[in-house]
């Protein structure tokens, strides 16, 4: 399977924690009405940018991307929600990667992030402007966090 369940509880649930959260931390929607169709797990999968999160654990294993962080990071969905997200940035960054995550665990959100990643395949990708966000609940349970954005380019 090359995309979610749409039918999936738990990924309704988290595309819904994801732009509530994204509104809650910016005061901006993720996805505006005028463009959500129907679902919104669906409107979110096929957004004209990536948006990726990761859950709670110790070492943060991606639970969701969009299409097109399937097709930047050339990995198919199965492949994708096993992985752990720290392996999406490339050796030398992993430390900037980690202050950014603890610096978005304690602020809840950054909007100026940028930094090198890297695809399945080894290529590498610089990302500038992009948003992370603690993804919370109506209760502020902490569920993870999440990343989106619409400007990168190959590094050679």
């Amino acid at each position: 399977m090359d995309y979610p369940d749409f039918d999936n509880d738990f990924y309704n649930r988290l595309a819904r924690l994801l732009c509530s959260s994204y509104e809650h931390w910016t005061g901006r929607q993720l996805i505006t009405e005028h463009r959500q169709t129907g679902n919104l797990l669906h409107t979110l999968f096929d957004a004209p940018f990536v948006i990726v999160s990761h859950g709670t654990e110790d070492d943060s294993i991606f639970n969701f991307g969009n299409r097109a962080a399937l097709e930047l990071f050339e990995l198919p969905w199965e492949e994708f929600i096993r992985l752990p997200s720290r392996k999406s940035a490339d050796a030398e960054n992993l430390e900037d990667r980690k202050q950014l995550m603890a610096r978005v665990k304690k602020n809840g959100y950054a909007d100026d992030c940028s930094g090198v990643r890297v695809t399945a395949t080894g290529k590498r990708f610089l990302i500038t402007g992009a948003t992370v966000w603690n993804v919370i609940d109506a209760n502020n349970t902490y569920h993870g966090q999440a990343a989106m954005f619409s400007d990168w380019s190959w590094i050679k």
